[in-house]
């Protein structure tokens, strides 16, 4: 009997349907895995079967928990269900941990938002549950806040809130989508184990089938609020029904990392091209307590690498490698303690000069893509003001020539027309993110500087602004560094690539010799914890590859 079902699920908002009667179960020690676009109602659906939806959205149908209805019940009722036995775990622990309680005594309301417990009982409860999800010495770190964690030690906290009842179902709302590959292999690794342990039930929500390959036992593919198709995990990969399945499929790379690296490991060798950027010897460190108990921390470590003309090089490590702060200095938004940047054999930054002093010229020459569209544009300006600002304040262009060229910019990205009188929070995450692409191509610049400029979107939109930037590099001749912890995008996108390991280059070279035949043990821990362990030994096949 399934511990969760439900059963013509449809959802509304002012009267617009947004689910469109959704039905699936799960059975307690399997996994359901919710996949689809951004936008195709996955965690909607979860959020009203669980009562989780502000009042004014409108929910309909069945929804059976341990064979009771649960969609007509009261807010208390509901609460208690959800803390007593159903646990979640949300995409963005940052967000869910509330930074001015320590984690300790966030894991403890958990306990007794449902339960009375004494006060030594709830503190031994806290404390194995640290150690339950692999939180190093817990009796130090218990009164530690969301802040002093990484992201993936904040996920884990967030696991042991979500275990502290041992609820029958656990659903994970896209657990893992901000982690690199390396933290996102283990937080798969413990959830796992946490159902083997406990027999738990689980939901699994994600935009990526490569992830969902490992865990998912049963798979439903949603888009526009519609189920549009569901079956066991093994004929969903092997043999999918649907042209959409087929395309997110596609989307996940199924090829397999290695395999199409090994190909493309015996191109020709690239076409000597003179150095754009060349970065020699650089080290930076910050204030704070280094592990060796001192107060500058080291970041970076005699870091040497270059980017030809018209090159994309990727630059690649888990988070707190130092990826961020190399494209921070290379875009003049710092300066290194040790060594030079220069760029076409200008030296532009060193101890001492770069950062603000970089003259106009120079930053029209560097520009940068930031991770989070969302973040990076001007929330209260429409995209025609956004995209207008390079050329008023980076060339003397009269305001019907700044018409044109911005235009221009939106076809560049292929953008509609329409989208320059609108604000940011009017556009998807993509066309966020080509916008700001449009912004930083605006004045024509020899090298951009891409951190992690895909990362926060979902996987066919990976694939189209992957795209896209392989469509602009080409027109216009550019270099890009592109920093990433998907190394499967950097298997598609980059010429060369450099892998990076706590502040230090531990490799580098032409991408496919890198990823096919790497020489580091840390590269083989990286490529080994790439999601989709089930594609690669079971490749999918040919037909199914080229519908997608």
């Amino acid at each position: 009997m399934p511990i969760f079902s439900v059963a013509d699920l449809r959802v509304a908002f002012g009267g617009v349907d947004v689910v469109h009667g959704v039905s699936f179960s799960v059975e307690s020690g399997r996994t359901l895995a919710i996949v689809g676009e951004s936008g195709s109602g996955k965690s909607v659906s979860l959020l009203g079967a669980t009562g989780l939806l502000p009042p004014a959205a409108s929910v309909r149908g069945s929804v059976l928990h341990k064979g009771d209805e649960i969609l007509g019940l009261s807010a208390g009722d509901l609460r208690r269900r959800r803390g007593a036995d159903i646990g979640f775990v949300f995409q963005d622990p940052l967000s869910n941990l509330y930074p001015l309680k320590t984690i300790g005594q966030q894991i403890a309301e958990a306990i007794t938002a449902h339960r009375r417990v004494g006060r030594g009982e709830l503190r031994q409860r806290v404390l194995d549950l640290l150690a339950d999800v692999g939180i190093p010495d817990p009796s130090a770190r218990v009164n530690d806040y969301p802040r002093q964690f990484s992201g993936g030690m904040r996920q884990r906290v967030m696991i042991a809130a979500a275990i502290a009842l041992n609820p029958g179902l656990i659903i994970a709302d896209e657990p893992t989508t901000a982690l690199d590959v390396t933290v996102q292999a283990s937080i798969l690794d413990l959830l796992k184990r946490i159902q083997q342990d406990h027999g738990t039930a689980m939901i699994f929500v994600s935009h990526d089938l490569a992830v969902v390959s490992d865990i998912a036992d049963d798979v439903l593919v949603m888009r526009a609020g519609h189920v549009v198709e569901q079956a066991p995990a093994e004929l969903i990969y092997r043999a999918p029904r649907q042209a959409y399945t087929r395309e997110l499929l596609g989307a996940a790379r199924l090829g397999g990392l290695v395999a199409r690296a090994a190909r493309s490991s015996l191109l020709p060798a690239l076409p000597s091209m003179p150095d754009l950027l060349s970065v020699s010897a650089i080290a930076r460190s910050f204030a704070g307590r280094s592990a060796a108990g001192g107060l500058i921390r080291p970041v970076l470590t005699n870091i040497s690498f270059t980017v030809r003309e018209n090159e994309i090089v990727g630059l690649v490590g888990e988070s707190g490698s130092g990826k961020s702060t190399i494209g921070r200095l290379i875009a003049g938004l710092d300066r290194p303690d040790e060594g030079s940047i220069s760029l076409r054999e200008r030296i532009y930054s060193r101890p001492g000069v770069g950062g603000i002093a970089i003259d106009r010229k120079l930053r029209s020459d560097i520009q940068v893509i930031f991770q989070d569209p969302y973040a990076s544009l001007n929330p209260r300006r429409r995209i025609r003001s956004i995209l207008a600002e390079p050329f008023i304040i980076g060339t003397r262009l009269d305001a019907a020539a700044i018409r044109r060229r911005v235009q221009d910019l939106v076809r560049d990205v292929e953008l509609p027309d329409d989208v320059l009188d609108r604000y940011p929070a009017q556009l998807s995450g993509g066309q966020r993110q080509r916008v700001a692409i449009a912004r930083a191509i605006a004045l024509e610049p020899s090298l951009i500087v891409a951190d992690e400029p895909v990362s926060a979107l979902d996987i066919t939109t990976q694939a189209k602004i992957i795209r896209l930037l392989q469509t602009i590099r080409r027109q216009r001749g550019l270099s890009l560094l592109f920093i990433s912890h998907d190394l499967g995008v950097v298997s598609e996108l980059c010429d060369r690539v450099i892998v990076l390991e706590k502040g230090v280059i531990v490799e580098a070279g032409e991408t496919g010799r890198v990823f096919g035949a790497p020489r580091h043990p840390y590269t083989v821990r990286l490529i080994d914890a790439i999601p989709g362990k089930v594609l690669r030994r079971n490749p999918v096949p040919e037909r199914i590859a080229a519908h997608a």
